[in-house]
C-alpha cells in the first residue's frame, strides 16, 4: 500500500478567514480539503438561530465564503470536501449547497450525515436520551445533575469517521455532518482511500428488524493483520489518521499561528495552511502551500499535537482511544515535518455528548484609564460601580448577582501578579439569574461617568453593552445504539453499518514519567528558553502543552515543573489548586498539563477575559526551571535546524 492521499486544512472555527479554500487550490495536489467550524458555544448559537429559522442552523460561512467562489475550481481539480458545517442541522446546509451546485451547472454528489441531534423536532426535548437512561443526564466532570430541560440549547453526540467514509464509498464528492469529533474529517477520508476492500471475514449471522444483515467477525483482527487495514478494528491506524486530522483542524495553528517563537514567523498576514501528505501505514508529512506565510517545524506541529487534549496515552475517540506518547515528530526538510504513526486501542461503547443550556445572564465592559495611578483608580470605579449596582438591586428587592469579575488588564490580573501602571483597562462583568438584574449593571456603568477618577476614556460608537444568556456546556455519555445514524446521497437514504467492538470502559495505561537527572543545577533559566507551548480548553478545563526544544532538557522541565508548580503559578485562576494532572510523552520530549475548573466556567459561561485558556501556556513560560550550566550552555548555542 504505497498510495499517499494530501489533505488541507481550511478551517478551525466558524468565522475564519475565507484565504483558505484558493491558498489551498491554488497548490493544484489535493485529493481533500476538510473544513471544521463547530465547538460547543457554537452548536448553542446554530440551535438559536435555527429556532429563529428552519433554514438556518449552520455555518452559512462554508457555503457563502468557502463553496460559493471555488466550486468551479473544486471540480476541476476533483478536489472532493468534508465538512462538519451542517451544525445542528445538515439537511438545510446541503439543500443550499445542492442549490448551488445546480445555479453553477456543475455536477457534485453531496452526502449528508445525520443522527448526532437528540434533540427531537429541535424543541428542547430529550426524550430519546430520558427513555434510555430513566433520569437527566449528569455531568461527567463535575457530577451536577441537569435540572431543567427546558433551558437545554443543544444536545449533540460525537460521531465518528465511518459514516464519513461510508458517504465517500456510496460516491459523494462532498459530505456535510453535523457534531463530529473533529479530527474524524480526516480520519474519513483516509478509511476511505486506504481500506482494504471489502471487510475480510464479514459473514451475516441474521438480520435485524429493519432488515439489515448483522454481520459477525471471526476471528477478531490483531492490529498488525494488513487484511485489515483501515477497518474498525484498525486500531494503530485510526489513531494514526486521528492525529493527522488533529494536526489539520486548527488550519494555521500547525503552520505558526499562536506559536511559542511568534517572532520568527514570516508574514503572518499571508500564513499558509497546513496540507498532510498521509501514508497508507498512518505516518504523515505536514507542510503549506509554497509561496506562502508561516513556518512548518517541529515546534508549530508538536504544540498543535499537545492542543486540547488531557491524557496522551488514552485520547478518546469514537472510533479509537489514542495513545500520541510515543510519537516522533521530526524535520524533514525546509517547512516539512514528520509525523510518526500513533498506536490505539479498542473504543468505548459510548459516544462523547454535550448539551448546552440557558442558565441566566450576563454583561461587562472594557474600559481605560491611564495617568499617575491607573491601576489604583480603576480598583476604585470598580468598587463603586458595583456598590451602586448592588443598592439598585436590593431597592428593587432583587437577589445580588451570582459572580463578578475585576481584571485590571496591564497591571498584571491575567499573570496573578499586582502593580501599579500608568495605564490600564478595566474589564467589569456580572452574572444575574435575570436579565433585568445584569442591565441594573450595565445602567449603573454607564451612569456614573462624570464621577469617576480622573483618566477615564474608551471608543465609543458601538453603544452600550446589554445581557447575553449565559450558555453552559454539560459533558456525559450516551450509548452508541441510541443515535440514529443515516446518509443521505442525494435523497438517497443509506442507513449506517456499526460493525466494531467495544469495549464497555475506557482501559487507562499505568502512568510513566522521565528518568530523574542526577546532575547538580547550578542555574534558573525561563522555561521558555527551553521549551515551546501551548494552552487551550474544553469546557472548565484548560490544558497546558510543553515540549522540550531539545531531549536533554525534557528532564530538568519534569524535575522543575510539578504539579505543585504550576498550581501555584495558577493558583489566581483556580478554586482547587488539587486538580491538575501531568502527563509525559517521551516520543516528542512533551509534558502535558490537565487543570480542572479553572476557566470560571469555561466558554460563554465565563466572566473571564481568557475564557479559553489561549495564553495559560505563556504564563507556565515565565517559569524559572533548574538546569546545570552545560544546558545553560546549549540554549546560548541551540543546534541548527534542516
Amino acid at each position: 500500500m504505497s498510495k499517499v492521499i494530501k489533505i488541507g486544512g481550511a478551517s478551525g472555527y466558524w468565522g475564519e478567514s475565507a484565504m483558505a479554500t484558493p491558498q489551498l487550490l491554488a497548490s493544484g495536489e489535493l485529493d481533500y480539503i476538510i473544513y471544521d467550524y463547530l465547538a460547543e458555544i457554537t452548536m448553542s448559537i446554530m440551535a438559536r438561530a435555527r429556532a429563529r429559522d428552519a433554514d438556518k442552523g449552520y455555518a452559512t460561512d462554508f457555503i457563502d465564503s468557502a463553496m460559493r467562489p471555488n466550486l468551479k475550481e473544486i471540480t476541476r481539480q476533483g478536489v472532493k470536501i468534508i465538512a462538519n458545517a451542517g451544525g445542528v442541522n445538515p439537511m438545510a446546509c446541503a439543500n443550499a449547497l445542492r442549490a448551488l451546485i445546480k445555479a453553477q451547472g456543475l455536477n457534485l454528489k453531496v452526502g449528508v450525515i445525520t443522527g448526532d441531534n437528540l434533540m427531537q423536532g429541535y424543541d428542547s426535548s430529550l426524550e430519546p436520551y430520558l427513555e434510555a437512561n430513566e433520569s437527566y443526564p449528569t455531568d461527567m466532570y463535575s457530577g451536577q445533575q441537569l435540572k431543567d430541560r427546558e433551558t437545554v440549547a443543544s444536545a449533540n453526540v460525537y460521531l465518528g469517521a465511518f459514516p464519513i467514509a461510508q458517504a465517500l464509498n456510496a460516491g459523494a464528492d462532498i459530505v456535510i455532518t453535523g457534531r463530529c469529533v473533529d479530527s474524524a474529517l480526516t480520519l474519513g477520508a483516509c478509511i476511505h482511500e486506504f481500506r482494504v476492500p471489502p471487510l475480510p471475514n464479514e459473514q451475516i449471522e441474521g438480520y435485524n428488524s429493519d432488515g439489515y444483515p448483522i454481520y459477525e467477525i471471526s476471528p477478531i483482527p490483531t492490529p498488525d493483520d494488513t487484511n485489515f487495514a483501515w477497518s474498525p478494528y484498525d486500531f494503530n491506524r485510526l489513531a494514526s489518521g486521528s492525529l493527522a486530522g488533529h494536526i489539520l483542524e486548527c488550519g494555521p495553528q500547525a503552520t505558526g499561528g499562536n506559536f511559542t517563537d511568534w517572532d520568527s514567523i514570516a508574514d503572518i498576514a499571508h500564513i499558509g495552511y497546513p496540507i498532510a501528505d498521509i501514508n497508507a501505514d498512518g505516518s504523515f508529512i505536514v507542510s503549506k502551500p509554497k509561496g506562502t506565510g508561516g513556518t512548518v517545524n517541529v515546534g508549530t506541529v508538536s504544540e498543535q499535537m499537545l492542543y486540547e487534549i488531557g491524557n496522551p496515552r488514552a485520547y478518546a475517540l469514537p472510533d479509537v482511544i489514542c495513545d500520541f506518547s510515543d510519537v516522533k515528530i521530526t524535520q524533514s526538510g525546509k517547512n516539512t515535518v514528520h509525523v510518526s504513526p500513533a498506536k490505539g486501542r479498542q473504543p468505548t461503547d459510548k459516544y462523547k455528548t454535550s448539551l448546552t443550556y440557558f442558565d441566566g445572564f450576563r454583561a461587562g465592559q472594557y474600559m481605560t484609564l491611564y495617568g499617575g495611578r491607573a491601576t489604583e483608580k480603576a480598583e476604585v470605579l470598580a468598587d463603586a460601580i458595583l456598590t451602586r449596582s448592588r443598592e439598585r438591586l436590593q431597592a428593587s428587592q432583587r437577589p445580588d448577582f451570582v459572580e463578578t469579575s475585576i481584571e485590571i488588564l496591564g497591571s498584571g490580573s491575567q499573570l496573578g501578579e499586582r502593580y501599579d501602571s500608568d495605564e490600564v483597562m478595566l474589564k467589569l462583568a456580572v452574572k444575574h439569574e435575570d436579565a433585568v438584574g445584569v442591565g441594573i449593571f450595565l445602567k449603573e456603568m454607564a451612569g456614573i461617568g462624570l464621577a469617576t477618577p480622573p483618566g477615564l476614556s474608551g471608543f465609543t460608537g458601538s453603544g452600550r453593552a446589554k445581557p447575553s444568556p449565559i450558555i453552559r456546556l454539560m459533558s456525559f455519555m450516551t450509548p452508541k445504539s441510541l443515535p440514529d445514524i443515516k446518509i443521505d446521497i442525494e435523497g438517497e437514504v443509506i442507513p449506517f453499518f456499526d460493525i466494531s467492538f467495544y469495549n464497555e470502559v475506557m482501559d487507562l495505561p499505568p502512568a510513566i514519567t522521565p528518568r530523574t537527572p542526577s546532575e547538580v543545577c547550578e542555574v534558573n533559566v525561563p522555561l521558555r528558553a527551553l521549551a515551546w507551548g501551548r494552552s487551550g480548553d474544553k469546557g472548565d478545563k484548560a490544558n497546558i502543552g510543553i515540549i522540550a526544544r531539545d531531549a536533554e532538557f525534557l528532564p530538568f522541565i519534569w524535575n522543575s515543573l510539578t504539579c505543585e508548580a504550576a498550581a501555584s503559578r495558577f493558583s489566581h485562576f483556580m478554586a482547587d489548586t488539587q486538580d491538575i494532572e501531568r502527563f509525559y510523552l517521551p516520543g516528542s520530549h512533551a509534558i502535558n498539563f490537565l487543570l480542572d475548573y479553572t476557566l470560571g466556567g469555561g466558554g460563554a459561561a465565563s466572566l473571564r477575559n481568557d475564557a479559553q485558556a489561549k495564553g495559560y501556556a505563556q504564563i507556565l513560560l515565565t517559569t524559572k526551571i533548574a538546569v546545570p550550566q552545560r544546558i545553560a550552555a546549549m540554549i546560548d548555542h541551540p543546534k541548527d535546524p534542516i
